[in-house]
This record gives structure tokens, C-alpha cells and sequence, in this order.
């Protein structure tokens, strides 16, 4: 009687073999996630910027982008942040020549943020290079395999969107940071 390696030719992967490859899948992830930081990092100090303010101005630029105005309380909304901070990170992109207000063209009172196009024009220019080699990376991928990614990522994303109100009891087994 065949067992161990062997055995696993006409009955499939052991449960061993499926915790290594799901560990190797997730640790795969945390390098990705762990270079994407970096990447934030590094593009928020060649920018002079917080995080906050990153997302803001890819935020105003997408919005443009779909032509649509922005106001400050949407933006408080999307950072979830108080307004009193949202005023500080609208007051410094506009400092720095990132953003403007303009007034709503019915509503004296209301105003829009934009980023300038000098803004849009420097956020291209520091992530457009990355955003076309990421793009030749995924680009020849099978419709399967995006498939399996997109489908991986997904049961991903669901897993870390619920929250455990009693955190520990239900983790059982679970890997280490994930």
C-alpha cells in the first residue's frame, strides 16, 4: 500500500499540502502589501505630502476625470475625518499650488475642490511609469488566471471586511498577521 507523497498522485493534495500553498499564497500578499507601502511611502515624500493628501488628489483627479465636482464635506466623508482636518489638508494642497477652491456656480455659500492641472500633470508623472510596468505585468495573464486572482482577491477582501466583535475567539488555527 502506497502513503505519503505517493498516494497523493490518485487522491489529490494532503491538507498539508493545501496550509503550505494557501501560507505561500497569503505571504505573497504581505510582500505585495509590504512593497506597496513602501511605494505610498516613497511617492508621499517625493511629493512632499501626507498620506491624506495623496488620496485627496487621487481622489479630485478621479473625480475629474468622471466630471464631477467635489465638495469639502465629500471629502470629509471619503477620509473620514473631522472638518476642521479636511479644511487643514484643502488649506496645505492649496498652499502648494495642488488644489483650488472654486465657487458653486448656484450656491454662493458652496465650493468645489480641484486639483490643478500642474497636480494632476506631477501625480502622472511620479505614478504613471509604475501604474504602466504594474499593467505589463498583469496584461498577458490567461482570462483564467485573472479569473483565479480576481476571484482570490475578492474572498480576500471579504475575510478582512468582517469584523469579530469578540476578536480571538473565532481564530482559530488562523495564520500569524495576515
Amino acid at each position: 500500500m502506497e502513503t505519503g507523497a505517493e498516494s497523493r498522485y490518485w487522491y489529490g493534495a494532503s491538507d498539508e499540502d493545501r496550509r503550505r500553498r494557501a501560507v505561500d499564497v497569503l505571504q505573497a500578499f504581505r510582500v505585495y502589501r509590504a512593497a506597496e507601502v513602501a511605494m505610498r511611502r516613497r511617492t508621499r515624500e517625493s511629493m512632499s505630502m501626507g498620506e491624506n493628501e495623496l488620496l485627496v488628489l487621487r481622489y479630485l483627479i478621479k473625480a475629474a476625470g468622471q466630471k464631477r465636482q467635489v465638495s469639502p464635506s465629500e471629502l470629509t466623508r471619503y477620509l473620514g475625518v473631522s472638518t476642521a482636518s479636511t479644511t487643514a489638508i484643502v488649506d496645505r494642497l492649496e498652499k502648494t499650488g495642488h488644489v483650488t477652491r472654486v465657487p458653486h456656480p448656484t450656491d454662493r455659500r458652496s465650493i468645489f475642490i480641484v486639483a490643478t492641472a500642474a497636480s494632476d500633470d506631477e501625480v502622472r508623472a511620479t505614478l504613471g511609469s509604475m501604474h504602466t510596468r504594474m499593467m505589463a505585468a498583469v496584461a498577458d495573464m490567461t482570462p483564467e488566471e485573472s479569473a483565479a486572482v480576481i476571484a482570490c482577491l475578492g474572498r480576500l477582501q471579504d475575510a478582512v471586511d468582517q469584523v469579530d466583535p469578540h476578536p480571538g475567539e473565532s481564530e482559530v488555527d488562523a495564520p500569524a498577521e495576515a
